[in-house]
């Protein structure tokens, strides 16, 4: 797949009109609450502190994850909400989408750590970008989940 066909935005809440914001949530609840069938409050109060790489073309949006500030949710900055529309996936857009999101951390947050909470059956994705397991397995809305480090 050629990514570079794709626009790549980053956005702070605010810059988001109220389109891409409603784009931005229906695509993580047809994800991650209809798909997964997890029924939880996606709204977190975390996105208004949040940075949000939206990756779209002419069909809408592609990808998206989210970069929370150190302090909101772990010590460290914290990537979350990846997530790679359907007919996508399988095809390095989300490789390439959770390496920009450790690059922005970097750059904005200046630190080399960055903590996630993954989906257990995630676990090797990320342990293939350079993020270990720290501690046992848990429930997370009704999903097993990790908490992963990247510290490099």
């Amino acid at each position: 797949m050629n990514t570079d066909a794709l626009s790549w935005d980053w956005k702070s809440f605010d810059e988001l009109n109220k389109d891409e914001l409603y784009e931005v949530l229906k695509f993580r609840q047809e994800i991650f609450i209809v798909e997964q069938k997890s029924w939880y409050v996606d709204a977190d109060n975390l996105d208004q502190f949040s940075l949000h790489l939206l990756v779209q073309n002419k069909l809408g949006l592609m990808g998206y994850l989210r970069l929370t500030p150190p302090g909101k949710k772990y010590k460290e900055p914290s990537i979350g909400r990846v997530a790679i529309r359907e007919d996508h996936r399988g095809k390095k857009l989300g490789d390439k989408l959770l390496s920009k999101g450790i690059e922005k951390s970097k750059q904005v947050y200046k630190s080399s750590s960055c903590r996630i909470s993954a989906q257990e059956y995630l676990i090797a994705y990320y342990e293939n970008h350079g993020f270990r397991v720290q501690g046992p397995p848990y429930d997370e809305d009704g999903i097993p989940h990790v908490e992963m480090l990247l510290d490099e």
